[in-house]
Formats: C-alpha cells, structure tokens, sequence
C-alpha cells in the first residue's frame, strides 16, 4: 500500500509525529457534517480509536465515513488505511 499525504494537520500519513491521542470524530462522508451514531451514540475517542473503529468494517463501506478533528482538514478512506498500515498505529 502506498502511504498518502495526509490534510490532517498537514502531516504525512507516512510521517513520524503522529498523536495517536488528538481527539477526533467520526463522520457520514457523504453529507460531512452529520456525525455517525451507528445506533450507539456518537463516535467520538482518540484518533487511534477512530482509525480502528474505521477499519473494523469492510472495505466496501469504509468510504462512508472521514475522520475529523476540530479547525483541522478530514481524513478520507486512503488516508485512514495508510494510518492504519503505520508500524505504530496502536494495537487495539
């Protein structure tokens, strides 16, 4: 897999530097405002909490949701999966 740049606080998915526990939300892509419930309340944690959650689900549905953190850019499906490949993405 090939790591992407990252608009998430202008870091590289491939970088070093990322804070596994910056707080963040998952979202519907589609609308990008509505934050998913999946029926067990919002879906709110760290970022490695976001990513794992993300990825818990097929890859034919993970581009239904971006990750976003307040006043910062979304993270897309490439993005999320290249955090995910990370060496130090932590192990749940």
């Amino acid at each position: 897999m090939t790591d992407h740049p990252s608009t998430f606080k202008g870091e590289d998915t491939n970088r070093t530097g990322v804070d596994w526990d910056d707080r963040a939300e998952i979202h519907l892509s589609d609308d990008g405002q509505g934050i998913f419930d999946g029926g067990k309340g919002v879906r709110g944690g760290t970022l490695a909490e976001m990513v794992a959650q993300i990825m818990a689900y097929p890859p034919a549905e993970r581009d239904r949701f971006v990750i976003q953190k307040a006043g910062d850019h979304r993270l897309e499906r490439a993005e999320i999966e290249a955090l995910a490949a990370r060496k130090d993405f932590p192990a749940s």
